[in-house]
């Protein structure tokens, strides 16, 4: 039981880890990506760029970790989803790099730019923030959501927490995908910048309960006392 307490409490932080250090990185980003694309701007950003991209790191690792985590626990429940989840969070993770890979490209672009003066960095730098912007709508946005739908599916039939997380959790994964599916369908992913943010507010909030519970009061282990961690 001790060993479950740990992990619970491992999660938990690294459940806020994620989700901090992607908010961090988004403030520090501000507006320099913004459309029309300016390399002066990101040159004259550079320090907050780098400074991204390290959070945008951590926040991969900490979510690929929660994966990694809670394996040992909902593989005794549902071995094929603890599978799919860490399967997933995976997949989620190599958009991440391909985002960070993408702004570290446009800052060797912007100090190419600022160098030479040349247009022709123009259409590669566009072409650089179009990837890096669909990255995060595919992978950062509808993976995380099945992600989140895969874990909320397990912990809904284990019980492993109450019931409201867990369906709270699973309608909000279900609205983040709706919004990476609206953001893709109209060939907008700078959709996620707008209004339609909102509909990542429940599973951004619900991820942040689940892990000040996991923290605080841990798995529920009464329905299933005799399972240990190996």
């Amino acid at each position: 039981m001790d060993s479950y307490r740990k992990i619970a409490i491992i999660v938990g932080v690294l459940f806020i880890t994620a989700t901090v250090t992607s908010i961090l990185s988004s403030v520090f980003l501000g507006n320099t990506l913004a459309v029309p694309l300016s390399l002066n701007a990101v040159y004259l950003n550079t320090n907050n760029v780098l400074i991204a991209v390290i959070l945008e790191l951590i926040a991969a690792l900490s979510a690929f970790g929660t994966a990694v985590m809670l394996f040992p626990i909902l593989k005794t429940y549902f071995e094929g989803l603890a599978m799919a989840y860490v399967g997933l969070r995976l997949f989620e993770n190599a958009f991440y790099i391909l985002g960070v890979i993408c702004l570290l490209v446009l800052l060797t672009l912007s100090q190419q730019y600022v160098t030479v003066i040349n247009a022709s960095y123009q259409p590669l730098s566009n072409l650089m923030l179009a990837l890096y912007d669909w990255s995060l709508a595919v992978g950062t946005v509808i993976i995380f959501g099945i992600g989140s739908l895969t874990l909320n599916y397990t912990l809904y039939r284990s019980k492993l927490v109450p019931r409201w997380i867990s369906l709270w959790g699973l309608i909000g994964a279900v609205l983040v995908i709706l919004y990476g599916l609206i953001g893709i369908f109209t060939l907008n992913p700078n959709m996620i910048s707008s209004i339609l943010t909102l509909l990542a507010i429940p599973i951004a909030i619900q991820e942040m309960v689940f892990a000040v519970w996991l923290i605080v009061k841990g798995f529920n282990l009464s329905l299933n006392c005799t399972r240990s961690v190996k």
